[in-house]
């Protein structure tokens, strides 16, 4: 073989191998690429598929609790508030001697939206004082033990006797002070007259499906004649009681308050009693 032939021959071996090599690295550089190509394809289907499965969880995941949320605390709220309004209609719907004493400082929601109809009530009364002359010292001060009041007793449902001033309703053409004296004669006994305006107070109560705001007024009244009885088949029993234990004796907040506010003017109406000369009949 020549030395020109060798080397032609060397130089299309080279070129051979260099293609071969090139096509081998072009082989290696697709295989790759396909390799790349398809771990990222594969990688995103994966997160994709991720993500809506854990979109999916998570929306079921927040929608559970959100709706049992959503209705416990209005299931508890409904409760309450009906369980509040019931009290309510209770306390308000409640008739008889404990009832008589609700005051009526304003309309709740329930009155106003109550359907029952309404009356409105007026009565009149007070208490009748024997003694006021009497009780008036030679110094000027006033011994308000020595000043007695007519109380009534009445039987509540319970059984329990509770006191009270004599009262009742006002009738027509009949004023607060002429019904104030008759009850207080019906009711215990008594002859009274009216020296002066103690208080007034108003209550709500429910009565044979009709819903009744009353009105009382109360007055002082001195004793003029009479003994006491129980002949009144609403009373249960009648009683003179020193005044200064009346607090102790009334069954009603509202009328120890107004017992409250006598206690301040006995001592004036004695003094007038006593200049007046008008000393009680024995």
């Amino acid at each position: 073989m020549s030395k020109d032939e060798s080397t032609g021959d060397g130089q299309r071996r080279r070129r051979r191998r260099r293609s071969n090599k090139n096509a081998k690295n072009n082989a290696n550089n697709n295989s790759k690429s396909n390799a790349k190509d398809s771990a990222k394809n594969n990688s995103t289907g994966s997160s994709r598929s991720n993500s809506r499965s854990h979109s999916r969880s998570t929306s079921r995941s927040n929608s559970r609790p959100n709706s049992r949320s959503n209705q416990r605390p209005n299931s508890r709220r409904h409760t309450n508030a009906s369980s509040r309004s019931g009290s309510n209609q209770a306390a308000f719907s409640v008739s008889g001697p404990n009832a008589r004493r609700s005051p009526a400082r304003s309309l709740s929601h329930f009155d106003k939206d109550s359907d029952l109809p309404t009356s409105i009530e007026t009565s009149a009364g007070g208490l009748v004082l024997s003694g006021l002359a009497e009780a008036v010292q030679p110094d000027g001060s006033v011994d308000l033990s020595t000043i007695y009041v007519a109380l009534i007793g009445r039987l509540d449902r319970r059984g329990r006797l509770l006191w009270s001033m004599p009262k009742g309703h006002i009738e027509p053409d009949e004023s607060q002070h002429a019904t104030a004296e008759r009850e207080v004669w019906e009711e215990t006994g008594i002859a009274g007259e009216v020296i002066g305006d103690l208080g007034t107070i108003d209550y709500w109560f429910v009565s044979e499906g009709i819903r009744i705001h009353k009105t009382v007024h109360h007055h002082l009244l001195r004793y003029v004649d009479g003994d006491l009885n129980d002949e009144d088949p609403e009373v249960t029993e009648v009683h003179w009681l020193p005044v200064n234990q009346l607090m102790e004796r009334l069954a009603y907040a509202d009328e120890r308050r107004l017992a409250r506010q006598a206690f301040d003017s006995l001592p004036d109406y004695a003094r007038a009693e006593a200049e007046a000369g008008r000393f009680t009949p024995r």
